[in-house]
């Protein structure tokens, strides 16, 4: 049996990575987390009910995605009285740094000016955007 000596580093961003991006949330879960972002802990009710506006889910679907990311470690919950009151464990900002950081590194073999490139050049971004871009890109300029 030969035995292969890969490296640390291959080793690390092949495995490693992968299994801390296990709790990657999948779309359905993103969708669950940007509702408590935006309004704080809720219960699976309130989730629903936003969740309808724009299609229609059932109650014990979303209750089972929300059990599934409580599981996962995405999500908290208190109980108040009868009710579960759900919170996510990470900040939004965490959470869009590890997706980016995985697309990336596997959609864009780790350059983030193609990411940029092709993000600007699929979506028109409006003026104030351009404007913060810009800016961003300046102070990046000024910290160097």
């Amino acid at each position: 049996m030969v035995v292969r000596n890969y490296s640390y580093m291959f080793v690390t961003k092949y495995f490693v990575d992968d299994i801390c991006m296990s709790n990657k949330p999948t779309d359905a879960e993103l969708k669950v987390l940007q509702i408590l972002w935006k309004d704080g802990p809720q219960t699976v009710r309130f989730v629903n009910d936003c969740l309808n506006v724009s299609k229609k889910v059932g109650y014990t679907t979303t209750l089972k995605i929300m059990q599934i990311m409580l599981e996962k470690n995405m999500l908290k919950r208190r109980s108040e009285g009868r009710t579960h009151v759900y919170a996510p464990v990470e900040e939004q900002e965490e959470t869009q740094k590890l997706l980016i950081k995985r697309m990336v590194d596997t959609a864009f073999n780790g350059s983030a000016s193609r990411l940029v490139m092709q993000a600007l050049g699929n979506y028109k971004a409006s003026p104030e955007e351009l404007k913060e871009i810009k800016d961003l890109i300046s102070k990046m300029e000024e910290d160097e």
